[in-house]
């Protein structure tokens, strides 16, 4: 299963961010043309009031090795960045994991990233490996992208199918459990009340879906 998920980053946490320390009013947006070359996310816009007041020598940054204009007009500048990757970022998250890079924006300082995995674990190690590097990330948003034809067959949200599958391969269903409600919140970062809710709604919903019955389909009761 398909799925979406958006982490808010601490400014600290990405290079480039030395640009929101020049200017007061500025936004950076990833390009999402795909390079045919070997380079890494390499290509930004960064806009702001006026791009004369742009501090653009950041070779000396931490994580950067060049930054490049390539074009420039009143209110945007289109650079090339030559990353140093030898700087644990988020960036070096994304490329250790089996994620994606769907879009990138920089605003007031901080950071929002979409990644696309093909499944939830994935979602999970890129948390991990941001945990493990001291990496300040925070899910703002999960989903589904894959069409959920079993979970629309028993009327599932898709939070509920998320939930419940999660839950299943983590073990929380095995006897003794391998997993707690809590380690399921993690995951997917929400509360332990909230991993209650969506697993009780799920469950009640697949057996209404497949177990009950009503009074007329019900066999006549022997005699």
């Amino acid at each position: 299963m398909v799925v979406e998920a958006s982490f808010m980053v601490e400014d600290s946490e990405f290079p480039l961010s030395a640009v929101f320390e020049h200017l007061s009013s500025v936004t950076i947006e990833l390009d999402r043309v795909v390079p045919t070359t070997s380079a890494v996310i390499p290509y930004f816009w960064i806009y702001t009031d006026d791009t004369t007041k742009l501090n653009t020598d950041l070779g000396d940054e931490i994580g950067i090795r060049e930054v490049t204009i390539i074009d420039q007009v009143k209110e945007a500048m289109f650079v090339r960045v030559n990353w140093n990757l030898d700087h644990e970022s988020v960036l070096t998250a994304i490329l250790n994991t089996d994620v994606t890079l769907l879009s990138g924006k920089g605003r007031g300082g901080q950071w929002v990233f979409t990644v696309r995995a093909q499944e939830q674990a994935e979602i999970s190690s890129f948390r991990t490996y941001c945990r493990n590097h001291e990496l300040s990330v925070e899910l703002t948003q999960f989903n589904s992208v894959s069409p959920l034809e079993d979970g629309q067959e028993y009327n599932l949200t898709a939070d509920q199918q998320i939930a419940l599958e999660l839950a299943y391969n983590r073990g929380y269903f095995e006897s003794p459990r391998r997993a707690t409600q809590e380690d399921l919140g993690d995951d997917l970062d929400i509360t332990r009340q909230a991993v209650s809710s969506l697993l009780k709604r799920g469950i009640g919903q697949l057996i209404a879906s497949t177990l009950a019955t009503t009074e007329a389909d019900q066999p006549p009761r022997p005699n």
